[in-house]
């Protein structure tokens, strides 16, 4: 039992170490990230709201710029026509039939099996799947980004300290010029949001990198913005249900206790105290 405690609290200690090390070199590497600028944003608070328009765009952003890198791995297509979704039609309570989500879920290509054959095929998407992978496995993607893998983005704002913020100001105002005083390493980006100041990505956004539908101005701080507001709503899609279930179940029982107090004072109002 001793040499088995001795052996954990050893494990541990040189874990412990190691992450210090690390924290201690990705520091000596590189500079101190500044704080991401504050951002307001109409989906916080108790009865904030996505922007549906801006998660539409926001889906254009990530498709046309950010897909060729990062996967949506906890998203479907019949997430975009959900109740809250970007897409969602009133019309269309299954998002299976929803025409809007059928045409963009055939836009991907989906890697499946001929049900005669057994082969491996590429077939249009439909509702039902899944976002695809964008890499066959993570060497794949390392080896295609310069050795860093491109993290999954459906949970990078949950996933992030500071959330929708920190995304933002990455995406948007984050890559600037290399300070004098420091020393960039090969294959690698500035950005002074990014912990340690090094970032394997380039700077994806770029103006007017999209056509916008509704001839908004894609700006980059606008494509950042949508974005963000998107990939908000990828990591909490059911986050507008949960409010208003969360605001009925408050009010029901701030009347509850209303006639439950009501009541007491009716019973007991002609008894002597």
């Amino acid at each position: 039992m001793l040499k088995t405690m001795t052996k954990t609290f050893a494990a541990i200690a040189l874990v412990s170490t190691a992450l210090f090390a690390g924290s201690l070199n990705a520091s000596a590497a590189g500079g101190a990230e500044a704080k991401p600028e504050a951002q307001k944003w109409g989906f916080t608070g108790p009865f904030g709201t996505y922007d549906r328009l801006a998660m539409q765009r926001g889906y254009q952003v990530y498709k046309e710029t950010c897909s060729s890198c990062h996967a949506l791995e906890h998203l479907a297509f019949r997430h975009l026509g959900e109740k809250g979704g970007p897409f969602y039609d009133a019309k269309y309570p299954n998002p299976n039939d929803n025409p809007v989500v059928k045409a963009f879920a055939k836009e991907w290509e989906i890697t499946d099996l001929d049900q005669d054959s057994g082969d491996p095929i590429e077939r249009p998407g439909i509702p039902a799947d899944g976002f695809p992978d964008i890499f066959p496995n993570a060497i794949a993607a390392a080896a295609s980004n310069g050795g860093a893998v491109p993290p999954d983005l459906s949970l990078i704002v949950p996933a992030r300290v500071g959330g929708v913020d920190y995304v933002y100001s990455l995406l948007a105002k984050g890559y600037t010029d290399v300070p004098h005083d420091f020393k960039l390493s090969e294959g690698t980006n500035y950005n002074k949001y990014f912990p340690g100041n090094q970032i394997a990505m380039a700077p994806p956004l770029f103006e007017d990198a999209v056509e916008y539908a509704d001839g908004t101005k894609a700006t980059t701080e606008q494509m950042a913005r949508d974005v963000v507001e998107f990939l908000a709503w990828a990591g909490d899609p059911k986050m507008e249900v949960r409010k208003k279930v969360g605001f009925a179940t408050f009010l029901f029982l701030f009347i509850f206790a209303l006639l439950l107090f009501m009541t007491y004072k009716e019973v007991w109002r002609n008894v002597d105290h």
